[in-house]
């Protein structure tokens, strides 16, 4: 493993996917475990992507937390699918998470609203009231950081959760990642937690693995801090660790 500091981003680089997911399942298990012993419970943010498959299951495998004082929360979901979809971000955590090891709530985004501004104050409520001990996320091919694609990322919101279109480029990744068949068949819309709310954390794991995600790294690392790539905003959260593997950090060069 090479290690690497980005202003205040750690940056943890594994020489495979299956090591990426190992590294970050025991420091996710290490903050839940000293967050119920701290307080008797703890709350954590959940990413539902390709991107996290290996880390998720490896944390589920891993054991050692009691996962009926853990409190699930998911950080995004498409406006108008249903949860049965394949693509619904709740049926990827109910399946991959909350089915297999039975927590003490899983607080999901009601996609299928027809009041999508009242279910953003609901779910921003939520938030309000509960801290947040730990967040695992993604960065996507356009630099997206849950939802908060280029043209809606706004590091100073003011929300916690808002409803945003969706950019082009975010919706391709969704068809070349297999969850939908074109690009007329993904949602234009969807939730999303804010990068304020996201970053209000205790603990944040961001998981990058595969190739595809390259070049979004090293805007991330390299680039400005700008919006047009949102994920160079973690590099001002000491609280938040980068994994990557040998294929998402190709571009970084020596390092």
């Amino acid at each position: 493993m090479k290690t690497l500091q980005v202003d205040a981003l750690g940056v943890r680089i594994h020489a495979t996917q299956a090591e990426m997911a190992r590294d970050v399942a025991g420091e996710a298990q290490r903050c839940l475990q000293e967050a119920i012993q701290r307080q008797g419970s703890a709350a954590v943010i959940l990413a539902a992507a390709n991107s996290q498959i290996q880390s998720l299951d490896a944390l589920v495998r891993l054991g050692g937390i009691d996962w009926s004082k853990v409190m699930l929360f998911h950080m995004d979901e498409y406006l108008g699918l249903d949860p049965t979809h394949p693509a619904s971000f709740r049926r990827f955590l109910r399946e991959r998470v909350a089915d297999r090891v039975r927590p003490k709530c899983f607080h999901e985004i009601e996609g299928g609203t027809r009041l999508p501004l009242s279910e953003c104050e609901r779910y921003a409520a939520l938030l309000r009231t509960q801290p947040m001990d730990l967040c695992l996320l993604g960065i996507g091919e356009n630099g997206h950081l849950a939802f908060n694609d280029p043209p809606v990322a706004d590091f100073q919101d003011p929300h916690r959760v808002k409803l945003v279109k969706l950019d082009e480029p975010c919706r391709r990744q969704q068809v070349g990642e297999g969850h939908f068949p074109n690009l007329d068949a993904v949602p234009q819309y969807a939730f999303t937690l804010t990068l304020p709310a996201l970053g209000a954390a205790r603990r944040l794991l961001c998981i990058v693995p595969e190739r595809r995600k390259a070049a979004a790294v090293e805007a991330a690392l390299r680039g400005p801090i700008s919006p047009v790539c949102p994920a160079s905003w973690l590099r001002g959260l000491a609280q938040c660790t980068l994994y990557l593997d040998a294929e998402s950090a190709g571009r970084l060069g020596e390092v």
